[in-house]
C-alpha cells in the first residue's frame, strides 16, 4: 500500500467523523440529564416513581444496544401512531436520530446508576448539617449533594463516556454514515479490509481519547 492511499483512506473516513463526534455529544447531553431525573427518582420514596425508575434502568441496561436501535429505526415506523405524527415520525424517519435516541436512552439507564450510587455516597451527616442551617432542598443538592457525587461517581462516568463512543460504531447498521460506515464503504471499493479497519480504529481511539 503506497502513501496516497493512506492519505485517500484517511480523508475519506474522516468524512464520517463530524458524524460520529456529533451522536456522541448529543446522547451524552440528553442521557446525562435524563440519567440525573432517573437517579432522583429511583431515590424517591414514592415507591412507583422509584419502582418506574428502577425497571426503566433493568430493561435499558438488560437488552445489547443493538437491538435497541433495530427497534427504534424498524420498529418504531410500523407504530400507527407514531407513523400519523409529524413530529414522532420526523424522528424515527432518520437513522442518525435513531442512533441518537436509541444512545441517549441507553447511556441514560447506566448513567442513572452511576449518579445514584455517587448520590448514596454523600455522608448523611453533611445533609443533616445543611438541613440545620435552614438550606432548602433544592440548594442542598446543588452546593453539597450534586458536587460530592459527581466527585465520586466521575471515573465510573468516564469509562460510561468511552462505552458511548465505541458504541456509536453500531449506528452503522442503521444506515448512519459515521466512521464505521464510511470503513465499510471504503472496504468493498477497495477489498483492503485490515487496512481500512486499522485506520477506522485509530481515530475513533482518537476520538474516545477527546471524549474522555
Amino acid at each position: 500500500m503506497d502513501i496516497e492511499f493512506w492519505e485517500t483512506s484517511l480523508l475519506f473516513l474522516l468524512r464520517g467523523l463530524s458524524t460520529t463526534a456529533a451522536i456522541t455529544v448529543i446522547s451524552v447531553a440528553i442521557g446525562f440529564n435524563l440519567g440525573l431525573g432517573l437517579a432522583l427518582m429511583r431515590l424517591s420514596e414514592n415507591r412507583f416513581v422509584s419502582g418506574f425508575a428502577k425497571y426503566y434502568s433493568m430493561v435499558f441496561r438488560g437488552t445489547p444496544l443493538l437491538v435497541q436501535l433495530f427497534l427504534f429505526y424498524y420498529g418504531l415506523g410500523q407504530l400507527g401512531f407514531i407513523k400519523n405524527n409529524a413530529i414522532t415520525w420526523w424522528i424515527v424517519s432518520d437513522g442518525t436520530r435513531c442512533a441518537v435516541m436509541a444512545m441517549a436512552l441507553n447511556t441514560a439507564a447506566y448513567t442513572s446508576e452511576i449518579l445514584r450510587g455517587g448520590l448514596l455516597s454523600v455522608p448523611a451527616g453533611l445533609k443533616e448539617a445543611a438541613k440545620a442551617t435552614g438550606m432548602s432542598p433544592f440548594l442542598r443538592f446543588r452546593r453539597i449533594e450534586f458536587p460530592l457525587a459527581i466527585r465520586q461517581a466521575l471515573p465510573a462516568y468516564g469509562n460510561e463516556l468511552i462505552l458511548v463512543v465505541k458504541g456509536t460504531s453500531l449506528a452503522s447498521t442503521i444506515t448512519v454514515l459515521e466512521i464505521t460506515g464510511y470503513a465499510k464503504r471504503l472496504m468493498s471499493q477497495t477489498f483492503a479490509i485490515f487496512e481500512v479497519f486499522a485506520l477506522a480504529a485509530a481515530g475513533r481511539s482518537a476520538r474516545r481519547r477527546s471524549a474522555c
